[in-house]
């Protein structure tokens, strides 16, 4: 059987992997992880796999319509975001007409939220492949082949005039099961394609667990793809990654550890940094984790690769922390990037405009807690709600939502825009104050003078940032630009 896997055109350099979906300033992309993951373990099943990605490679319309009709799949797989979906929903039904009526799914965590909504916008969409949909694309498969698709867990289909909603399939456990996601990569993408801007390039990105423990409103991979209980590859497995890529991809500089929390089981992270070690493991890496790491740990971490930690800080006000359910506190905080330090690896800081209980103090205390710490990068992000999380609950029951219209929750240039207003602060005070507070941050002299020194003294990093630079240096000049409905 043949599986057609699309990550559809929209705009350009579109990262509709990531998980606040962009056009980013720093002229990031993401890698098609999830469609990545499912293309190999479709391909262990022993079917044959077409892998397109639009948005790197830059391919309209026209060019995936041409593919797939040359390629002739029984089944096609369109992801889809928030901002896109409207988009995403037409590749895919004209996907149906030009493959002569391929079963046409679609996936991502905007259709696992809204299976029936989705499928209502075209009649022409077969079906949703809901949250985690690795394995539920192979019995998919199956069915397609056997004629009989109506029992396939994790599915929303049609049927005759309405949908029906199958049962959740239960989350993957064994996770060593999956085929390297980087050997996909090999097989059917260019990595420099890909680009994150706090990562050294060429990057390749990994996940090396699936679903997180805490219980933040407003991330929406726990909430509506993987679940709120963590699952871990073993050391051993993850090693002989890193092992596969330097043997198989040499010219990448870098590894990123995208997981929601790569250190939540701080032993695991110690014997995978141990196995690192003895196995001689030379490329560095970057990992995701809680702003509440230990010393000891990073200090193991970093005598085993990493060079960088990405961290949610989100706030620098516990009042908001605790209105988020972010479980840590600022001196929690304040200790980690003291450690961080300490252990010699460099912090990418997050932090977000708009949650519960946000005001004009609560931002500004952020923006010098940012400054305080002086993390290598920083970003900061007005508030994006996404359909299935807690955040977008509280802010539609609220009355908070300017608008449902899914196109506005991006500029016209594909910018993150905001469509959450409070009492205490509009839509336009958060993403004024974002704009403000990257100026405010990345135009400081000490920091600009920190980056040249940097820059001098390790060539990778200089290439990182001037690469980031260029697209980012546009946008901090001139700020946001608010967009109307397209």
């Amino acid at each position: 059987m043949k599986a057609l896997l699309l990550n559809p055109p929209f705009l350009p350099r579109f990262s509709r992997f990531s998980r606040s979906p962009a056009v980013t300033r720093s002229g990031t992309i993401y890698y098609p992880i999830w469609h990545a993951y499912a293309a190999g373990l479709l391909e262990k099943e022993g079917h044959e796999v077409m892998l397109v990605d639009a948005p790197a490679r830059g391919l309209g319309r026209e060019d995936c319509y041409r593919a797939a009709a040359d390629f002739r799949p029984d089944l096609a797989v369109v992801h889809t975001s928030t901002p896109s979906v409207y988009n995403d929903v037409e590749v895919a039904a004209e996907l149906k007409e030009r493959t002569g009526g391929a079963f046409t799914v679609l996936t991502g965590t905007h259709a696992s939220a809204l299976p029936e909504e989705t499928l209502a916008l075209d009649p022409r969409i077969d079906a949703v492949a809901r949250r985690e949909y690795d394995r539920t694309l192979v019995e998919l498969l199956k069915g397609i082949d056997g004629g009989d698709v109506s029992g396939v867990a994790g599915l929303t289909l049609r049927e005759g005039g309405s949908t029906r909603s199958n049962p959740d399939r239960t989350f993957m456990d064994d996770l060593d099961r999956l085929p390297f996601v980087s050997r996909v990569y090999k097989s059917h993408l260019r990595i420099e394609d890909y680009f994150y801007a706090h990562c050294r390039y060429p990057v390749v990105s990994i996940f090396t667990s699936r679903g997180c423990n805490a219980r933040c409103t407003y991330c929406v991979y726990p909430q509506q793809a993987f679940g709120r209980r963590q699952r871990q590859r073993s050391p051993e497995s993850i090693v002989a990654e890193f092992e596969y890529i330097e043997k198989e991809l040499p010219q990448a500089r870098e590894v990123l550890i995208d997981d929601d929390t790569f250190t939540a089981d701080r032993r695991h992270t110690a014997e995978f940094s141990e196995l690192m070690i003895r196995r001689g493991v030379r490329l560095p890496w970057t990992a995701e984790c809680r702003p509440n790491l230990d010393y000891e740990t990073m200090r193991l971490m970093k005598k085993a690769g990493c060079r960088l930690i990405v961290a949610g800080f989100e706030s620098a006000d516990d009042r908001v922390l605790r209105n988020v359910k972010k479980g840590i506190t600022v001196e929690q905080m304040r200790r980690f990037v003291r450690d961080a330090k300490r252990a010699g690896i460099m912090v990418h800081a997050c932090f977000m405009a708009g949650n519960m209980g946000e005001t004009r103090e609560t931002l500004e205390k952020s923006l010098a807690f940012a400054k305080e710490m002086r993390a290598d990068t920083c970003q900061f992000f007005p508030l994006m709600v996404y359909p299935g999380t807690e955040a977008y609950e509280w802010a539609d029951e609220n009355g908070f939502l300017k608008t449902r219209d899914f196109r506005r929750w991006l500029t016209e240039e594909g910018l993150h825009d905001c469509v959450v207003s409070t009492p205490e602060l509009s839509a336009e005070d958060l993403v004024g104050f974002c704009d403000h507070a990257r100026k405010s941050y990345y135009l400081d002299p000490g920091y600009i003078a920190y980056k040249l020194r940097q820059g001098l003294r390790d060539r990778g990093e200089l290439v990182k940032t001037l690469k980031s630079a260029r697209t980012f240096a546009r946008h901090l000049l001139r700020g946001s630009r608010k967009n109307a409905a397209r």
